[in-house]
């Protein structure tokens, strides 16, 4: 299992959110190459970079710094996502080093729209799947929808996507624990992988994800808890190498 670093970017600086709240900022450094530079030298071997300014405006705001740390770490895959609204915007990632794009909003208020970019863009999609009691949240997490989590995400599988990242908005940067029940069900009713995510804490958080025994579960991503230094990145990649007995 992959431990992922979080760099989300708001007005050109890396920040954490609370519950995605854009006035509920924390910054946490001017410059986020390198920060990206820091995470790769400790060891990682993926990046989920967010443009959070993007997310909002629904067109990219901050690719020129995602472009800046794919160049300068083209062996590292990113994965990237925030505002990505349209095919030409995906092919402008990929053509820029990003690996996987992250389509969210858009995937579930346009059904057909996850299924024509993995077929166009095979292997290089990934399914944001933002979740609050079970039901899917939009607009930068703004509204809540009808959807069922679970449902949305077979859909998601039927399209083809690559993985589902599955997020917890109401625990993503409180620090109060990740939902590895919620996450290992979502899991157990998929058959792509799933990358977990929201309101990492500790390494506990890691065992506890590594325990649950689900083999879907290929990575967890990690934010605030970096940041604040109650999780250091290599000794937790060393927990989720750990194979079960």
């Amino acid at each position: 299992m992959m431990v992922i670093p979080a760099i989300d970017l708001k007005d050109g600086k890396c920040v954490r959110l609370r519950q995605g709240a854009m006035d509920d900022v924390t910054v946490f450094s001017e410059d986020p190459v390198a920060v990206a530079d820091r995470w790769v030298g400790e060891g990682a071997r993926r990046l989920h970079i967010v443009d959070l300014d993007g997310a909002y405006a629904g067109a990219p705001r901050n690719a020129s710094i995602i472009q800046a740390i794919a160049e300068k770490h083209p062996d590292i895959p990113i994965q990237a996502g925030g505002g990505i609204r349209d095919e030409d915007t995906v092919q402008a990632y990929l053509d820029i080093g990003v690996q996987y794009v992250i389509i969210g909003t858009r995937a579930v208020s346009a059904p057909h729209f996850v299924n024509d970019l993995c077929l166009e863009f095979p292997g290089h999609i990934i399914a944001g799947l933002d979740a609050k009691n079970g039901k899917v949240a939009i607009d930068g997490w703004s509204k809540l929808s009808n959807h069922d989590a679970i449902d949305m995400a077979q859909h998601f599988e039927a399209d083809g996507v690559a993985a589902i990242v599955f997020t917890d908005i109401s625990r993503d940067g409180m620090m109060q624990g990740i939902n590895v029940e919620s996450t290992v069900e979502l899991a157990n009713n998929v058959h792509i992988p799933v990358i977990a995510s929201g309101g990492v804490t500790d390494e506990t958080d890691i065992k506890r994800l590594r325990e649950s025994g689900e083999e879907g579960i290929v990575g967890v991503i990690v934010g605030r808890a970096l940041y604040e230094g109650t999780i250091e990145l290599k000794h937790a990649q060393v927990i989720a190498d750990e194979v079960q007995p």
